[in-house]
């Protein structure tokens, strides 16, 4: 079966993060990416190995002088024949190369021009360097991930660049081509990594309005380490088990499987015997190795899973039976998602 965007040509103008990512994704999915690499540019301070990194697994690289006017020609004869353009410079850089959106847009009606950014096409942020720390700060969610009592914890940097930033550009690029069906037009997807990780935790926001969740206190509510059914417990072999039976079925299997008093069940969602609840959790998974308590609760409802590293997460049988993982030159990589029928 051809894979669902089979046939889509997407021009990408070199960069690092989620634009090139979200191309990394678009081209599992099928699309054809062709990359404009620039003449002279600077060195990228990261020294990725080019046969694993995913970023430049997979493209017909252009390497073109966009300064110069025959290689700027070719670049705009790339753009005009594609569906999609994806660029991630900081806002008036495409717009001085001459291949802004009105002078594209009026070369090709129907191109989806996606432009990827920290703090979006406008404002007084809209010209400032960042990561994806920044953009996650200024969004509100840094401040609510971490312990009581420590700073907030950067959680890698999944939630601005590749959650807020590729998964909400794709959103945008596919919903314009759906648009562009009933339209025959394309249009421009302004997308910000400061907007997109703070829509990621637009369920955060519900319950803080709610009164559920107290924003000025980290480490405190139901999903950021403040509840003891809710967090990581240490193991007799320094290893860690993730513990998460939110509701109450699954938190009396938990009791089931740790041999624990069931009176427990009544005070599951009692804030004032959670310290106790806690330090009973941290003393009884101390009992056991990880792998003890992991094929302990195998079957059962308790949510308890073993804290994985990435290898053992791709040689982990669930995850091999479905073919989750795969090997790019010799090394692991995790498969595309989702997967199709």
């Amino acid at each position: 079966m051809d894979k669902p965007l089979h046939g889509l040509k997407i021009v990408e103008m070199a960069g690092l993060g989620p634009a090139p990512f979200g191309c990394y994704l678009l081209v599992g999915l099928g699309a054809e990416v062709t990359r404009i690499e620039a003449k002279g540019r600077a060195a990228v301070f990261l020294p990725l190995d080019p046969h694993t990194n995913p970023d430049v697994l997979y493209r017909n690289v252009q390497t073109l002088d966009l300064k110069s006017d025959g290689d700027r020609q070719e670049a705009l004869t790339l753009i005009c024949a594609a569906d999609v353009l994806v660029e991630g410079f900081r806002p008036g850089v495409m717009e001085r190369l001459g291949l802004g959106p009105d002078d594209m847009l009026q070369a090709n009606p129907g191109l989806v021009y996606a432009r990827m950014t920290g703090y979006g096409q406008n404002g007084p942020m809209s010209d400032r360097a960042g990561h994806d720390l920044n953009y996650i700060s200024m969004s509100g969610v840094l401040s609510m991930i971490g312990r009581k009592d420590s700073p907030p914890v950067p959680p890698l940097n999944l939630i601005g660049d590749y959650g807020g930033g590729t998964m909400v550009l794709i959103m945008g690029i596919l919903s314009a081509l759906y648009a562009r069906q009933q339209t025959g037009k394309g249009r421009v997807i302004d997308a910000s990594m400061v907007e997109g990780s703070a829509m990621l935790a637009t369920p955060i926001f519900s319950f803080m309005a709610s009164g559920m969740w107290q924003g000025g206190e980290r480490g405190q509510n139901l999903l950021d380490s403040g509840c003891p059914f809710y967090d990581t417990y240490e193991t007799s072999d320094g290893l860690h088990v993730a513990v998460a039976p939110l509701e109450p079925q699954f938190f009396a299997a938990l009791l089931k499987g740790l041999s624990l008093d069931d009176g427990w069940a009544q005070k599951q969602y009692d804030r004032e015997s959670w310290e106790e609840l806690r330090a009973l959790l941290k003393s009884t998974f101390l009992t056991k190795t990880r792998d003890e308590w992991a094929e302990l609760f195998a079957t059962t409802d308790a949510c308890v899973t073993p804290v994985l590293t990435p290898k053992e997460a791709a040689i982990h049988k669930h995850n091999a039976a479905r073919q989750s993982f795969d090997t790019v030159a010799g090394h692991i990589m995790p498969g595309l998602a989702p997967k199709f029928s």
